[in-house]
């Protein structure tokens, strides 16, 4: 549970940096991620990930698809420093500097949208307008996956939550909102097949389906 604030840590080097330290701890992280590998299509063309931090999802991605085109978006100095060093001699990855407060750029259609513990920086009504961008950016048939961290619905349930991954505080940078809205959200928007595949306590990993015979854009998304 946050309270409502425009607080974002993630371009000081500090907080990067301790959510690399931390980032491999989180239990069940993988049980999420393998899911998510689950749902991609089985030969993409081209893969976005949303907020790839220092690469660790893009990295699972490209072994899973190891024949797609992968394009990696961040905004910290410090993640996109790391991807730049894991993955420059990579001619299959597109790294790209963006900030999710502002729109996506136009990067061309994806056969998949991915991200990982990334969306919930942003603000709510960022967040829906993010999915409707993710949404016109993919190809008929297209899926979006998104591993996030959601907000519980009750204060106890947060802070057994925080004691379960060993952390004392609530990251100031968090903008946690409810599982069942971001689903409702993707139906509005368009998608079909939306559902949640996996959830442990605040974790959740859920995913929609461009419809085959959909239009380019989503209803109040860019062209």
């Amino acid at each position: 549970m946050t309270a409502s604030s425009d607080v974002n840590l993630w371009s000081t080097a500090d907080h990067a940096l301790e959510y690399l330290r931390r980032a491999d701890s989180i239990p069940h992280r993988v049980e999420g991620e393998s899911t998510l590998l689950e749902l991609l299509p089985e030969n993409p063309d081209r893969i976005l990930d949303l907020g790839s931090g220092a690469g660790r999802l893009l990295a699972l991605v490209k072994a899973a698809r190891p024949h797609a085109q992968l394009v990696a978006l961040d905004f910290s100095a410090t993640m996109l420093e790391e991807l730049h060093r894991l993955f420059d001699s990579d001619s299959a990855v597109k790294i790209v500097s963006h900030d999710f407060d502002c729109p996506l750029p136009d990067l061309g259609r994806f056969d998949a949208i991915v991200s990982s513990f990334a969306i919930h920086h942003v603000n709510h009504e960022r967040k829906r307008a993010l999915y409707a961008e993710a949404f016109s950016a993919l190809i008929p048939g297209g899926v979006f996956a998104n591993l996030e961290h959601v907000d519980s619905p009750s204060r106890r349930l947060h802070r057994a939550f925080l004691k379960a991954i060993g952390w004392e505080d609530e990251d100031p940078s968090n903008k946690l909102l409810d599982l069942d809205t971001q689903l409702r959200w993707l139906r509005e928007i368009g998608f079909e097949d939306v559902d949640c595949h996996w959830k442990w306590r605040e974790l959740a990993l859920f995913s929609g389906l461009k419809p085959a015979d959909s239009r380019s854009h989503a209803p109040g998304g860019p062209a």
